[in-house]
């Protein structure tokens, strides 16, 4: 019943967040602070004055009339600002998507006709429909695959562009706008042609918001600056009839726009140019907001900001204007005029509509210029040099993805260039995360955790490794060559222990190479454990059966792993005999014997003396079991297990006798000479060495049990245990 009423859909959780986000307006009024007040309007007279000239020149751009730009920064600002998240982020009609309307325009009907008007405005309602769609859902993590590179790239060649594009109108030149690079030429041809008092006008207003800001940091420079150059043209009069202005301001509020909304096969046409639009809009919202965050350390909501751009069109689009974003050079000009929250956004907008009702002939005198020499002044501003200098000093793979973006942006399209560079981060993202550091550890000296330490010893039998990355199926190849690779380094290490606490995400592909790898092991006579399995992986281990085929006992609790390996799956005989280093906890009071090494015994791999007929004799555990069952004392086969004798106690053959190798080897006489010897380790490997032992004493019936008690156990066979009390322990220890 649990399970189905949770498979059940809620109206009310599904509507909550999205009435959360529609409440935005109501969390911007409450928790404004008045101490903003006055900087959020001053610096909202600033950018309503910046902003008047760029939503005509954008419009043009777009093949649009004036008005329709000044609609767009006035509603589509007013509305991004009631329901955005950034505090410092403006949104209005950009360079970018006027062009980019153009180019999907120009093909449905002729710039500046009707037809096109309408277009524009329904495929302005289009993208505020997908956009909204878009914060709905809750789908603003899209963008979180944008970089920091990236915006610092975009940015900075954002600047550049900015600063090139208002070398014309700073001078008064008129040159044909090609690429970024025939328009540079034009520009320094055609200086010969500068008009000398707009020059002037724009040269004076940069100085002048240089001079103010050096004087105080807090005078609205810029403000300051284009009113005394709007002044001056005034008082010149007629002498100043060759300065480029503004021009007269349509007066009145924003008018509803006459649009087919149910018109679907406009709409079909209009839907490809209505998406690339949005996402483009959205990339461009985002990094500019994320740019201006830096700054602030603001925390985004990226489904907030989508709800706000989305609304924002929604709005624009209905009262006659076309597609908005956020701007980059709006946004830098509020941030250096000291905006505080985006209450100055809302005053920008009121300032364009007051200037538009009541003054509309003050563009008559407003010198583009002046308007040109502000803009490169913040042009400069948001050039972050000490961001780029930290990007260099950093990731190599960082900086190229800032210099593709840079100039990407500086020579190619706008949109283009944004997504070069997030196609780049993706590449880059995915070579990193294809090839996670596979680690060798080992415990520290203090035992207390598994640190990579190159020069330390490593254990012959028991290897382990961190994996510091997903499992997916771009990194397994590289993950599973990286762990045989140390197989093959280390031949005698047939036990691994996985450490997996940096494994987040694993999938099918992961399946495929841990089953790989264990049966690889297993090949080897070995087994592979693993620790710290995250509950997703563990789960799709469950699902695929990858859990039963390695075996829930590889499934090792961390604390308790090498405690378990050691007693129970490791050979003390290579420990003892065989191995001159102590890595772990457990093997610091381990007895270590290298003095049998010098019998020229057998070593661990190697085959050893044989009897005369030169085969081993191996009796397989359940043969034992028969033979000291069904056959007469006298016949019975006498057990010898030259274990160590805490190994004898925990686990033996009934039947058997406690003989460790070494007694064995020095002084170790066997009792019965009549009696066919079998002999019994953990795994074969010390039977083997006393194997050869007696044989060099002159006993041939001589066996070991096949694959030791490890088999034993394996076959279900009983044991015996020793129990003793913990002061004998001691004693004994």
């Amino acid at each position: 019943m649990q399970t189905s009423a949770a498979l059940r859909w809620n109206p009310r959780g599904a509507l909550l967040p999205a009435l959360r986000y529609l409440q935005q307006p109501v969390r911007l009024v409450r928790g404004y602070e008045r101490a903003n007040l006055r900087a959020d309007l001053i610096a909202g007279v600033t950018v309503g004055v910046i902003l008047l000239p760029q939503a005509i020149a954008f419009s043009l751009l777009a093949g649009l009339p004036p008005a329709m730009g000044l609609y767009t920064a006035i509603v589509g600002g007013i509305a991004a600002a009631l329901w955005g998240s950034s505090e410092l982020l403006h949104s209005g009609p950009t360079n970018t998507l006027s062009l980019l309307l153009l180019s999907t325009l120009a093909l449905l009907a002729t710039p500046g006709s009707a037809n096109y008007i309408v277009a524009a405005g329904l495929l302005t309602v289009m993208v505020g429909v997908f956009q909204l769609g878009l914060g709905l859902l809750r789908l603003g993590f899209i963008v979180n695959f944008v970089s920091h590179s990236v915006i610092v790239g975009f940015s900075t060649g954002a600047a550049v562009l900015i600063v090139l594009r208002q070398i014309d109108p700073l001078l008064g030149l008129d040159v044909p706008r090609g690429d970024v690079l025939s328009g540079l030429g034009g520009s320094l041809l055609a200086l010969p042609e500068t008009q000398l008092m707009t020059a002037a006008l724009g040269l004076g207003t940069m100085a002048l918001i240089l001079i103010l800001r050096r004087l105080n940091p807090r005078l609205p420079g810029a403000l300051v600056a284009i009113a005394a150059a709007t002044l001056v043209v005034f008082l010149l009069g007629e002498r100043a009839a060759d300065v480029a202005v503004i021009g007269r301001l349509p007066a009145g509020l924003p008018p509803p726009a006459n649009l087919p909304l149910f018109n679907l096969e406009m709409i079909g046409r209009l839907s490809t140019g209505a998406l690339a639009v949005a996402a483009i809009g959205l990339v461009q919202t985002t990094a500019v907001s994320r740019a201006a965050a830096s700054q602030t350390r603001q925390r985004l909501d990226n489904n907030q900001e989508f709800i706000g751009q989305g609304i924002a069109n929604i709005f624009s689009g209905l009262f006659s204007g076309y597609a908005t974003s956020g701007s980059f050079s709006v946004t830098a000009v509020k941030y250096r005029a000291g905006a505080k929250t985006r209450l100055a956004s809302l005053v920008a907008c009121v300032v364009i509509l007051a200037i538009m009702s009541l003054a509309g002939g003050i563009g008559t005198y407003m010198p583009v210029g002046a308007l040109a020499g502000t803009l490169i002044i913040t042009a400069f501003n948001m050039i972050d040099r000490a961001e780029i200098r930290r990007i260099f000093q950093g990731a190599p793979g960082d900086a190229v993805i800032m210099i593709v973006t840079f100039l990407g942006t500086v020579f190619l399209e706008l949109d283009f260039a944004v997504l070069s560079g997030i196609l780049l981060s993706f590449v880059l993202y995915l070579v990193r995360t294809s090839a996670p550091r596979v680690q060798v550890v080992v415990p520290d000296e203090g035992f207390q955790h598994f640190t990579h330490r190159p020069d330390a010893p490593h254990c012959p039998q028991l290897g382990i490794v961190e994996i510091q990355g997903d499992l997916y199926f771009g990194a397994v190849s590289h993950i599973e060559e990286s762990i045989l690779a140390l197989a093959a380094q280390y031949p005698e290490q047939r036990y691994l222990l996985i450490r997996m606490h940096h494994v987040n995400q694993m999938d099918f592909s992961g399946v495929h190479m841990m089953e790989n790898l264990v049966s690889s092991y297993r090949d080897r006579g070995g087994a592979i454990f693993l620790v710290r399995v995250s509950p997703q992986a563990l789960h799709l281990m469950e699902a695929t059966g990858c859990l039963a085929f390695i075996g829930e006992a590889s499934l090792l609790d961390e604390d308790k792993a090498i405690d378990h390996i050691f007693h129970r799956i490791l050979d003390p005989a290579i420990c003892i005999y065989e191995c001159p280093v102590r890595v772990f906890r457990e093997c610091q009071n381990l007895p270590k014997r290298f003095d049998l090494l010098d019998l020229n015994l057998p070593v661990a791999g190697a085959n050893g003396p044989l009897p005369a007929n030169g085969v081993e004799t191996l009796i397989p555990p359940r043969e034992l079991w028969r033979r000291l069952r069904t056959l007469p004392p006298a016949q019975q086969p006498l057990v010898i297990d030259v274990r160590e004798p805490r190994e004898f106690k925990r686990s033996h053959i009934a039947e058997a006798q406690s003989m460790p190798l070494s007694t064995l080897i020095h002084d170790g006489a066997i009792p019965v000479q009549d009696r066919p010897i079998v002999l019994a380790c953990r795994t074969g490997r010390r039977s083997r060495r006393a194997a050869a032992v007696l044989r060099g004493r002159g006993y041939q019936d001589v066996a070991q049990i096949e694959g030791g008690m490890q088999a034993w156990e394996a076959a279900g066979l009983l044991t015996a245990v020793e129990f003793e009390t913990e002061e004998s322990d001691r004693g004994a220890e």
